[in-house]
């Protein structure tokens, strides 16, 4: 396991928030961002709330009030290991994961998207079918992952990915690319590694994290081997750089008037990778087309990770409906039938989700290992409706708060002006609501729906699991169209030219 730490920095147990704050601080990561290189992401104004706030999941796991929610006891040491690792052998197991993982969302009220349970879970997944990785005769590699999946869930450590190729022409396959190095890919193999070149995004939450997992969720063409990898880097790995997109938390000028953008921004980078050696035990698909696909897609892994993505989902929800009913309740429109209704709409998205979430555990099923997996149609269901119903949350939360987003003092420093600050308190103000608590509510709903970290969050939600017309064929995929199909064929027995055919009354129609 040495070629997975760097100076001790993992210790065998479940890790504090200024634990893992010490564990990113100076290690020889390489962000870049706003013309320099970071020393310090746990200090610098575009990082260092976000870094706070993933120290916050890790407080929540380690904190022994919250054991029995938050830990489990790990199969390999017996220690006490977070939740999200866990490996479901039951649909009770699936709802305990749950739990913790609503838990860890609420943190952020469901708008940090990649954090430390996220890409856990596809993790999870990983290790619960490892026939996959194993399919095509490298036993070798399918038990790296299982190492690999060990040593993260009993180091706790912290783990996001880049798995879609940078923008450049999407016209042509990987290796027609130009140059031919555009795209991570092998371009060396040795005895003991291999040596990867090229760029991949979007690293969401690599800045704060410890590894990367370097892999394609799209699809690969003859001739692209190089690029079909899954593999495993350090952040701090030499040749690894961070090209972080605009902090939001740096341009928020107060945390009052930015609440959210200034506390919950995890960034996006685009991830070069300057002939980075990686060893082969950390290598889990090596320049195999077939499997680089079927991680995803033929074994749990893409199901329990959208699982996870779902259970924040809710979370935001909830979050959202709080602020349509809060709004109302502000403006005294809360009785009004209309505003019931365009409420009563956000009440029946959001139930139906947590409904969809509720089925696709309850129907979950064990997989060749006795492993647990959500229902696959009802998951894919849920991520088709989700790029649908977000924008529609947006706009009737905009509907009900109406002017008031744009009647908002320009900063917190009005208030420090006397002269401003009667203004306020005389015009922005509501019924039941002082002008300071309307601002802050105002200001918080804001940075929720209009600001430009919300903006953010709109295509976040719609494009996070790929464009919607390759959601809706993940569920075209695993729809039961013949339980449909039996349907019409019974329909069409049932009579003919000259009238009603009686069919067996025994048995179910469709079989």
């Amino acid at each position: 396991m040495t070629a997975y730490n760097n100076d001790g920095r993992f210790s065998g147990k479940m890790r504090s928030g200024s634990e893992f704050l010490e564990s990113i601080r100076n290690d020889g990561r390489k962000v870049y961002y706003d013309g320099e290189l970071v020393e310090d992401v746990t200090t610098h104004p575009a990082f260092a709330e976000g870094a706070r706030t993933i120290a916050r999941f890790f407080d929540v796991a380690a904190d022994p009030a919250n054991a029995e929610l938050m830990t489990y006891p790990s199969p390999t040491t017996g220690n006490p290991a977070s939740r999200i690792w866990q490996m479901p052998y039951s649909v009770e197991d699936l709802e305990a994961r749950r739990g913790a993982i609503e838990r860890l969302s609420e943190e952020t009220f469901g708008y940090m998207g990649r954090s430390p349970d996220h890409v856990a879970t596809f993790f999870v997944g990983f290790a619960a079918e490892p026939q996959v990785l194993a399919k095509n005769g490298r036993q070798d590699l399918a038990d790296n992952a299982m190492n690999f999946y060990e040593f993260l869930r009993d180091n706790d450590a912290y783990i996001t990915y880049t798995i879609v190729p940078p923008q450049i022409d999407r016209s042509k396959p990987a290796h027609q690319q130009n140059p031919p190095d555009s795209y991570a890919g092998v371009v060396e193999e040795r005895e003991d590694g291999i040596v990867i070149r090229g760029a991949q995004m979007l690293g969401t939450g690599t800045v704060y994290s410890d590894f990367v997992q370097l892999s394609t969720i799209t699809p690969m063409r003859p001739g692209d081997e190089a690029y079909a990898i899954s593999v495993a880097i350090p952040v701090w790995a030499e040749g690894v750089q961070i090209y972080s997109r605009r902090s939001y938390a740096d341009g928020a000028n107060s945390m009052f008037d930015y609440p959210m953008a200034s506390r919950f921004d995890e960034t996006d980078s685009l991830l070069v990778y300057e002939d980075v050696f990686v060893p082969w035990e950390n290598v889990f698909v090596y320049k195999d087309i077939d499997v680089a696909r079927a991680q995803w897609f033929e074994g749990p892994a893409h199901v329990l990770g959208n699982n996870q993505a779902q259970t924040r989902f809710v979370t935001k929800l909830r979050f959202m409906v709080g602020l349509a009913q809060k709004i109302a309740e502000m403006n005294g429109v809360a009785n009004l039938p209309p505003v019931q209704s365009l409420i009563g709409d956000l009440a029946l998205h959001a139930a139906t989700y947590e409904g969809l979430l509720d089925a696709q555990i309850s129907k979950a099923e064990p997989n060749q290992n006795g492993v647990y997996v959500p229902n696959k149609q009802i998951t894919y269901a849920a991520m088709a409706q989700q790029s649908r119903m977000y924008p529609e949350f947006l706009d009737i939360i905009r509907e009900l708060a109406g002017g008031g987003f744009i009647q908002l003092p320009s900063s917190v420093r009005d208030f420090e002006n006397p002269t401003m600050n009667a203004v306020i308190q005389k015009y922005i103000q509501s019924p039941d609501m002082p002008a300071d608590d309307r601002v802050k509510f105002m200001k918080l709903a804001w940075d929720c729906v209009g600001s430009e970290f919300a903006s953010r969050h709109t295509s976040y939600e719609k494009f996070y699991a790929g464009a919607p017309f390759i959601v809706k064929s993940h569920l075209y995929r695993e729809y039961d169209f013949a339980k449909s199909q039996a349907l019409v064929e019974t329909a069409l027995a049932g009579y003919d030219k000259t009238g009603r055919i009686d069919l067996p009354t025994s048995g179910r129609a469709v079989g």
